[in-house]
């Protein structure tokens, strides 16, 4: 879309949903004339567990370790891929990626385009690194060799070898595409788009703990506020997501419906192509920790789609979902605000004492609830226009445990927290 050159920062989160061209099992999913649905990318055997046992095709999660040119440490790269359609309309890159180092402190990366199919082009536009203008974004041009990942970051050579780190979840990939047709019975009818990556475990500490663990991520794709309510098969969730897409689409084309035989009407245009996403990110996969993102974009007509991250963290060991009341003690919330100043200059890199309008929104930090955890502290995320305009995009503020410690309650699987007491 035209809109991207106008925002900086959300360009480079948008295009990083536009683009890809490296996927090499990509799903075509064209438009049709004759019905409102297409095929998921891959059909599975069964209703099961089993059914879940596999990526499907195009799409997988992968974890690399090496280290960053001018670092003494190494840092873990997760990297996940998904087909992207060949209709040229994808508000996704069909790629995702962040790294962490020992500090347990993640930057998300944007992916871009590339003419090859084994080279992988990331971008970090995050203000720690490309400043608060982000006027110097770091370039990540890497090529697949095997197991490795080759090339150079911010123009260094550089080399990430892909494993399997103790303790980490083994991470299946299913990916789901399907459109609707607005008007079925008129030609040139516009189309909806709807999308879902889910990643689920493979393997763990206990048949009980996959399964706790299994529910709560699907969960989380349904935007549950509590863990006690049935969910269903992957497939079934995904069925249930496409008849609530086609009703909502088709109810508010109706609407729009033009005269017959008039195709002039601009609903026919860019108005009615609308587009969902659902897409889960891994941020952390490290026992007993495994955080995710739930990616939302919408797209419904105007200037440009909506998007926003939804993170959630899960004890691997019991599969349990640790929200914000089971992390912070009650009555930390002027502290949590303290805490996230500092973050926000740090990010920014504000002196001490200067004022945080002069960048967001905000004279002072909110507490948000959006909060995910690693092994070395939380990161805090505010969607677009939360704190700051759509063109800064996400604001992702990071605390280290150290400073978090006394705001935490006990039993957490962090250093220092003791052991999880609460199924």
């Amino acid at each position: 879309m035209s809109f991207i050159s106008a925002f900086p920062r959300a360009s480079a989160r948008v295009s990083a949903l536009l683009l890809s061209s490296w996927l090499v099992a990509c799903q075509s999913n064209s438009d049709s004339q004759s019905g409102a649905a297409t095929t998921p990318a891959d059909k599975p055997d069964s209703q099961s567990a089993a059914s879940v046992a596999r990526d499907s095709p195009g799409a997988w999660y992968r974890q690399y370790r090496g280290v960053l040119p001018g670092s003494p440490d190494s840092i873990t790269l997760q990297l996940q891929a998904w087909p992207r359609t060949s209709s040229g309309d994808s508000e996704s890159t069909g790629l995702a990626a962040n790294y962490a180092g020992p500090d347990g402190h993640t930057f998300e990366l944007y992916g871009g385009t590339s003419t090859a199919s084994d080279s992988i082009k990331l971008t970090d536009s995050t203000p720690e690194h490309a400043g608060p203008d982000y006027a110097t974004s770091i370039a990540w041009r890497l090529k697949l060799q095997g197991t490795e990942l080759l090339g150079t970051v911010g123009g260094r050579p550089v080399r990430l070898r892909q494993v399997q780190p103790a303790g980490s979840m083994q991470l299946n990939s299913r990916y789901f595409i399907d459109s609707v047709a607005a008007f079925p019975e008129l030609p040139g009818t516009p189309y909806a788009h709807q999308r879902m990556l889910a990643v689920l475990p493979v393997g763990g500490t206990s048949a009980t703990a996959q399964a706790t663990l299994r529910d709560n991520l699907l969960r989380g794709l349904r935007d549950d506020t509590v863990d006690t309510k049935a969910v269903p098969q992957l497939e079934e969730l995904w069925s249930q997501q496409k008849q609530r897409y086609t009703t909502d689409y088709r109810q508010d084309a109706a609407a729009s419906k033009p005269a017959p035989g008039d195709t002039t009407s601009p609903e026919f245009g860019i108005g009615l192509r609308y587009d969902e996403q659902q897409l889960m990110h891994v941020l952390w996969n490290q026992a007993p920790l495994l955080s995710i993102g739930y990616y939302n974009y919408s797209y419904t007509g105007g200037a440009h789609g909506l998007y926003g991250t939804t993170v959630a963290t899960f004890d691997t060991r019991t599969g349990r979902r640790l929200r914000y009341d089971d992390i912070f003690r009650a009555g930390t919330k002027a502290q949590l605000t303290t805490l996230l100043d500092n973050a926000a200059r740090r990010t920014f890199r504000l002196a001490p004492n200067a004022p945080l309008d002069k960048t967001l929104f905000v004279k002072q930090m909110p507490v948000t609830r959006n909060v995910f955890l690693t092994s070395g502290g939380a990161t805090f995320i505010y969607t677009p226009y939360e704190v700051a305009s759509y063109a800064q995009g996400e604001i992702r503020l990071f605390v280290p445990l150290s400073e978090l410690q006394p705001l935490l309650k006990s039993g957490l699987p962090v250093p220092s927290g003791g052991e999880v007491t609460r199924p």
